[in-house]
């Protein structure tokens, strides 16, 4: 029964994908002499990506701590990273930001095309030509005032555990002085395996976004990032649960 879910849900997602994708084109060409940062764009594009998520009835999703994220100014959002849908569960958050995502997402047609609307992120694993460019890309982001979104993980766990954070976003953090907020995102991963594409029995998924960590109160970019995983790790304790 889930695996005939599982494929008219995906189906349903690849066939309205296209309709989504021409009212993002007319938010940008309404939008664009007047929101630079292309907010209304991205608060567009949640609307769309948060709509696989609550037409769902396998999924229950809840956000806590959204107050915390900023509507104006600079910031950068780390997120952990265990499975496809918490790119679907974080843009449920509704804030402004820019993702920074792998270069084969910006590959898919309809969605890699409103990913560059957005003006939203690519990188090229393993590269450090890309890695360059990515960071000059999020510099130009904070600059302008916009948050950036990044899995500091690099990629999907492949058992459920926190893997090493790398140093990308805290460097832009401490460069650029601005707040470093950590999120944890929990069930994603039971949800939607890494390796498949078949949904599991109901679920609940919670994004909880923590207490901003202000690269002045660190003595460098290294306790800064330690101090972010250890943040996100503690939330992902089962004994963290909120009701």
């Amino acid at each position: 029964m889930l695996r005939i879910f599982s494929v008219l849900y995906w189906a349903f997602i690849v066939l309205t994908c296209p309709v989504f994708f021409l009212g993002a084109l007319l938010v940008f060409v309404v939008t664009l002499p007047f929101d630079r940062r292309r907010v209304a764009l991205h608060l567009y594009s949640s609307a769309w990506a948060s709509f696989y998520v609550y037409v769902n009835p396998l999924w229950r999703l809840r956000v806590h701590g959204r107050d915390t994220l900023p509507w104006r100014g600079a910031a950068v959002l780390v997120a952990n990273h265990a499975s496809l849908i918490d790119i679907l569960v974080l843009f449920a958050l509704f804030r402004p930001f820019k993702w920074v995502s792998k270069q084969e997402i910006f590959r898919v047609p309809v969605i890699g095309w409103n990913m560059r609307l957005n003006d939203y992120v690519p990188l090229v694993r393993g590269s450090g030509a890309s890695v360059r460019e990515m960071m000059a890309h999020c510099d130009r982001l904070l600059a302008a005032g916009s948050p950036v979104m990044i899995f500091p993980e690099g990629t999907r766990t492949t058992d459920g555990e926190l893997r090493a954070f790398k140093d990308g976003a805290f460097d832009l953090a401490v460069r650029h002085g601005v707040p470093l907020i950590p999120i944890a995102v929990h069930g994603t991963r039971r949800a939607l395996p890494r390796n498949g594409v078949i949904l599991r029995d109901r679920i609940d998924v919670r994004v909880d976004v923590l207490p901003p960590l202000h690269p002045s109160a660190f003595p460098d970019r290294d306790a800064l990032r330690e101090a972010a995983r250890l943040a996100i790790a503690e939330a992902l304790q089962p004994s963290s649960s909120r009701a």
